[in-house]
């Protein structure tokens, strides 16, 4: 029995191990569940185990025409990250802004949103009016659910304003 839990506790480690990122998934539209991004010139993916039952790394929903693209990376726990964004006024392929966002997480507005957090936030940064983004949707088929696309934008801490980061070379394939 002993064993047998030793066995599981190194197998739920091995999991959550951070591996390197050496190249972001390609860019392609078949659903193959996949998102990366570069976070200041650092390569980023959904990697590591939640540790809670039906908690996808890797998830979008499309609520009437809202998409939201949630990634999460557990690798280097006790600290984990997430990358979402929420795009409001979906109807198809084309390029949607993420701008204005006063009320995280309720507010009316798309935006692109990262968090570092132990528990609770440690870092938050958002788009702004000035710190902006777009999202690029080249495949929305609800017939199929997979929804791809490229994304790249700036955003500031919700903290200290003058705290920003910069992504680029975002892109996701994802079945929702």
């Amino acid at each position: 029995m002993k064993n047998l839990i030793a066995a599981c506790l190194s197998f739920i480690l091995l999991l959550s191990c951070k591996k390197e990122v050496k190249e972001l998934p390609p860019a392609t539209q078949t659903g193959a569940n996949t998102f990366g991004l570069k976070l200041n010139g650092e390569m980023w993916v959904p990697q590591g185990f939640a540790g809670i039952p039906d908690s996808d790394l890797l998830k979008a929903r499309l609520l009437g025409n809202v998409l939201i693209v949630t990634a999460q990376n557990f690798s280097s726990s006790p600290t984990e990250t997430e990358f979402e964004m929420k795009i409001y006024g979906v109807t198809g392929t084309g390029t949607y802004l993420l701008n204005t966002n006063t009320s995280y997480p309720n507010g009316p507005s798309s935006y692109g949103y990262h968090v570092k957090r132990r528990l609770t936030p440690l870092d938050e940064w958002i788009t702004s009016v000035v710190q902006t983004g777009s999202v690029n949707i080249t495949r929305l088929d609800t017939a199929a659910h997979i929804v791809s696309g490229a994304f790249r934008f700036n955003a500031e801490n919700l903290l200290n304003a003058a705290q920003t980061i910069s992504v680029t070379e975002g892109r996701f394939d994802i079945k929702y």
